[in-house]
């Protein structure tokens, strides 16, 4: 009892969050099963202990104040720009194909994606940026040093070895700039300059394929396929799989740990754990899945409504759009809305640094709406002593 009440801010969040955590240990172990016996508790072993630190990582969080994050933001951002820049260079390479997403820390053996850091520490700087201009006029020359070119450092590092992510935080950072009052006029002409570089950046790795080998045509070829699906085409083995999966679900499912299409979809406890999800639980329980991101939006719509600091109300939406934004475009993955993204299911798949930065997300979103009781709760006790 005494730790359900040290649990602070919006109630909904935790359950919602702790739920879908502690859900993601059947699937993860049923799609477990097709990397051998030998494998099967490792693995499901290793998620338990991620999601555990997770939890810790958003526990500890949601008690600080989360304005500590503005002078915070100013030092992490130039220290994850460093590593992406490290991780570009470094050219790693698996079948062929670039994979420059992970650096390793040498004495401890440990991989990270630094990505996943840039991401939400890129938009807390921005909601730091648009805070602080508030109510001011703009001058777009001051702010294109301040604002746009850490997006872009941010944006053309990740590019080369992730289109998705880089796509999502460029999307993201229009959203919150939007959000931010910062004026439309300008953000078009930003929109038509990332379109003009992005298509520079195409060309120039059609002409030059060393640049990025194969992920041009990595990309290419989802958007190809997305757009001219074909059951006999082998490029879209992943989504007819994941597609089967879901139809043999039905409504109810097959039952748990009786996926048949785990041994034979590739990614199945990351990129397209929906699908097994679905093919075990049924219609029924992906639904009341997608129900709790849906509720979780509405609640970060809510404390960021009810933050009485403009800071909280664009922290909020900068940490916690992402995440449901996410979810959303993984199960639309699933089902062929969307092109295949690599994007995990946020709390249900297995993972390591981005399982923590969204946990530490979550806590920075319990922070602002801790911060938001503790004032109504300061209010309240003045009217009544009044």
């Amino acid at each position: 009892m005494n730790i359900i009440n040290s649990l602070k801010g919006d109630k909904i969040i935790w359950i919602v969050v702790l739920s879908l955590s502690i859900f993601s240990f059947l699937p993860v172990y049923s799609a477990s099963s097709n990397f051998g016996v030998n494998l099967i508790f490792s693995s499901v072993f290793k998620h338990v202990a991620i999601i555990f630190i997770g939890i810790l990582i958003m526990y500890a969080t949601h008690l600080l104040d989360y304005k500590y994050l503005r002078g915070l933001s100013l030092i992490i951002l130039p220290l994850v720009i460093f590593l992406l820049l490290i991780t570009a260079l470094q050219g790693n390479e698996i079948d062929g194909a670039n994979a420059s997403r992970w650096i390793s820390i040498p004495i401890i053996n440990i991989s990270f994606q630094p990505s996943s850091l840039a991401s939400i520490f890129l938009l807390i700087y921005v909601s730091n940026y648009l805070s602080k201009v508030h109510e001011k006029k703009i001058n777009f020359n001051n702010s294109v040093f301040r604002l746009w070119l850490p997006i872009l450092l941010v944006v053309m590092l990740v590019l080369p070895s992730n289109f998705s992510t880089s796509f999502m935080i460029f999307s993201l950072s229009l959203i919150l700039i939007f959000i931010g009052q910062y004026p439309i006029k300008r953000i078009i002409l930003i929109v038509f300059s990332g379109i003009i570089l992005s298509g520079s950046f195409i060309v120039l790795s059609k002409t030059y394929p060393d640049l990025v080998p194969n992920r041009i045509d990595t990309w290419s070829n989802r958007i190809e396929n997305f757009i001219n699906p074909s059951m006999d085409n082998d490029s879209n083995y992943q989504i007819n799989r994941a597609k089967a999966a879901i139809a043999s679900g039905s409504i109810f499912g097959v039952g748990a740990g009786k996926s048949s299409m785990k041994y034979i979809l590739p990614q199945s406890t990351s990129d397209f754990i929906f699908s097994i999800v679905t093919e075990e639980y049924g219609l029924f329980v992906a639904l009341i899945i997608l129900l709790l991101y849906v509720i979780l939006l509405f609640r970060i719509v809510i404390v960021s409504q009810k933050s009485n600091n403009y800071f909280g109300k664009l922290l909020a939406l900068a940490v916690g759009l992402p995440i449901v934004f996410q979810a959303l475009i993984n199960m639309g993955v699933a089902v062929q809305f969307f092109p295949v993204t690599g994007q995990p299911l946020p709390l249900i798949s297995t993972g390591g640094t981005s399982i923590w930065t969204t946990f530490f997300a979550f806590g920075v979103l319990l922070s602002v709406s801790r911060n938001n009781a503790s004032i109504m709760e300061l209010d309240l006790s003045e009217n009544v002593n009044e």
